[in-house]
């Protein structure tokens, strides 16, 4: 075998593939893309096939959307704020009952500036302690 014989390697181009290019959507759009999937009946599937997207894509603005990330939400449920207030504070007496005894029934009610809170019927006063407890803290 001659070792000293060149040969020579050809290597052919690829030619090189076009990839299309990437659409960008606005908030706008994606916000109204998500709108059409949270309606009643809508399939994620069906909508991002009409708009030309990828179902995986629309999950993803979904997500954004539900953890309030994808533009100003819609004027939905409101919470109130609330204040706890260490001026008032509730004494809670407790006593154990015996197993002959019938835990008594009746309604307790919590007000509070824009909230009321009521429990009804017989309730356990372990409860009750604990709701306070998380009410003053």
């Amino acid at each position: 075998m001659d070792t000293s014989e060149q040969v020579a390697v050809v290597v052919r181009r690829k030619e090189a593939s076009v990839a299309p290019l990437r659409q960008r959507r606005s908030i706008a759009e994606k916000r109204r893309v998500v709108e059409e999937t949270l309606a009643p009946g809508a399939s994620v599937a069906r909508v991002a096939r009409a708009h030309g997207i990828n179902a995986n894509q629309v999950f993803g603005w979904r997500r954004l959307y539900l953890a309030g990330r994808l533009g100003q939400p819609k004027p939905g449920i409101k919470l109130l704020p609330v204040q706890v207030s260490e001026s008032k504070t509730a004494a809670v007496a407790i006593e154990s009952a015996s197993d002959t005894e019938q835990p008594q029934r009746g309604t307790i009610y919590i007000e509070f500036r824009q909230a009321q809170v009521r429990i009804e019927g017989s309730t356990d006063p372990a409860l009750v302690r604990v709701l306070l407890e998380c009410l003053r803290a």
